[in-house]
């Protein structure tokens, strides 16, 4: 599989760029270059699978760290999104999607509503059958090849909700409920999600390791200062369900974007 490469004129310049086993990194010198590039680079990407195959499949995050780069997404109006199927990566469970945290409403106000896609799959956070609900969106994922997938990173290494404590790397299930960690909960609460650690519903829905890695390609967006220790740990740590996001190095189809503060933490770069 072919990785993302750089080669649209208006991307901002990389400060850095490296491999770590099999995942390029490239390090921007901001947040608003990183989203920009990530906007450019998923909107080209889109824009050849839907010319060349008419349709195309993508699974979204959510977090803070995504707003910039969704919003100039959505922005540039390249992609025809009437071909265009999403998902999301995770849902709280117990909470309707009215609620203020909740990831079908991020999306639904940052990305259906100003594009209209063919559809948007959610995960259904209030349901009452948890397990029937995760084979629902399973066979949903495998009606068709995922073409794109965006996420981030967590605090603590996370990729969707799976945290340390519960993330497999070779997982049986492609969607499962899991139980939040404490850092996990904490983050949702720094990021004004919640009022307090108490606040934060105490399970998820979400998708595991192989379903986000299924995808043809994958963009993974990691900015910030706070996402530092995460991103050393990812890069300079054994692979393995201790930081979730190192699964990225057995995925040549991924690209890592940094900016330096999330960066600043790796002993060695390579220019």
């Amino acid at each position: 599989m072919n990785t993302l490469v750089e080669s649209d004129s208006d991307l901002p310049n990389v400060v850095r760029t490296f491999l770590v086993d099999q995942l390029p990194v490239n390090v921007y010198a901001s947040q608003s270059h990183l989203a920009t590039a990530a906007s450019i680079l998923a909107n080209d990407y889109l824009c050849r699978i839907i010319d060349s195959r008419g349709s195309a499949a993508v699974i979204l995050a959510t977090g803070n760290s995504q707003i910039q780069f969704l919003h100039q997404l959505v922005a540039l109006r390249g992609i025809d999104w009437s071909k265009v199927t999403l998902f999301h990566m995770d849902e709280y469970l117990g909470i309707n999607a009215i609620h203020t945290a909740s990831f079908r409403r991020y999306l639904q106000e940052r990305v259906e509503s100003l594009v209209r896609p063919k559809v948007f799959h959610y995960l259904d956070g209030d349901c009452l059958l948890p397990f029937d609900e995760c084979q629902r969106y399973t066979d949903l994922l495998k009606a068709q090849p995922i073409d794109l997938c965006c996420l981030g990173v967590g605090e603590n290494g996370h990729l969707a909700f799976n945290d340390p404590p519960v993330a497999r790397l070779n997982d049986p299930y492609w969607v499962k409920p899991v139980k939040l960690d404490d850092a996990c909960k904490m983050q949702q609460v720094k990021e004004g999600h919640f009022p307090s650690i108490e606040a934060v519903p105490p399970y998820a829905l979400t998708l595991t390791l192989p379903a986000l890695c299924s995808a043809k390609k994958m963009i993974c967006l990691a900015p910030e200062k706070r996402k530092a220790s995460a991103i050393k740990n990812a890069l300079e740590l054994p692979v393995s369900a201790n930081c979730p996001a190192s699964v990225l190095r057995h995925n040549p189809q991924a690209l890592l974007m940094l900016d330096v503060d999330s960066a600043s933490q790796l002993a060695r770069v390579v220019s």
